[in-house]
């Protein structure tokens, strides 16, 4: 199978799936199509995929080669069910999922069903916008697949501009929490700093305190990779 020339169809039109689905057209990617965006995201959808069509999910996933599910955890497994008892999922096409909470146990309906289940997931928080494709250039993303299939995982993931990662199903969880605690850490800390410095009569703490906060996430970053050098860590 060549990954160079698929037919995606994105199922989820929130910040994830547009822009991956623009990542993977930049590479050379047919874009069946994707999903409509609420009307509270649709200019945001337009400008990251100008003249994307908007079809039916269960369309999408019998016209397209590889489906690409970017919904929300709490929507996942549902969807990939109700496709797979309305008989939506085509054998061998590529079905892949972006949520780190699960692992290739939520496909198992469309596996049945003959697809190769795939799950890639990005490092990265995304702000839905063209911003995020520079982004992925410097990102790096846990794919999972079977032996057979893992060379396709990690080949979409360098298409869309990102280092591939491997990290077992049983250690998933690992990665979950530290994305868990990256994210959340960073939005809490800075939120109640920005408010300190407006007790202190500082207007835009914000651009006050973006040279601050870069420095330290790069020194803390550099410190970790002289800790990995030092293990003999990649």
């Amino acid at each position: 199978m060549d990954p160079s020339r698929l037919g995606i169809g994105v199922v989820g039109a929130g910040k994830v799936g547009p822009v991956m689905a623009a990542a993977l057209a930049g590479a050379g990617h047919a874009l069946v199509g994707i999903t409509a965006p609420a009307e509270d995201q649709a200019e945001r959808v337009a400008a990251v995929l100008p003249g994307a069509t908007y079809l039916d999910a269960r369309d999408l996933c019998e016209r397209s080669e590889l489906v690409l599910l970017a919904l929300p955890d709490s929507e996942l497994p549902g969807f990939v069910q109700g496709i797979a008892k309305s008989g939506g999922w085509v054998s061998g096409q590529i079905v892949a999922h972006t949520s780190i909470t699960f692992g290739l146990e939520v496909l198992a309906p469309a596996t049945a069903m003959g697809a190769i289940p795939l799950g890639l997931r990005p490092l990265m928080e995304f702000t839905g916008t063209s911003m995020d494709l520079a982004r992925m250039g410097r990102a790096w993303c846990v794919v999972s697949a079977s032996p057979v299939a893992s060379p396709i995982a990690q080949a979409l993931a360098v298409e869309m501009g990102m280092e591939p990662v491997m990290v077992p199903d049983a250690a998933r969880r690992h990665v979950a929490s530290a994305i868990a605690l990256a994210t959340s850490f960073s939005h809490t800390t800075i939120g109640e700093a920005a408010a300190r410095l407006r007790l202190a009569g500082i207007a835009n703490p914000g651009v006050v305190m973006a040279a601050l906060v870069g420095s330290s996430v790069d020194n803390a970053l550099r410190e970790v990779a002289g800790n990995d050098v030092e293990r003999g860590e990649r």
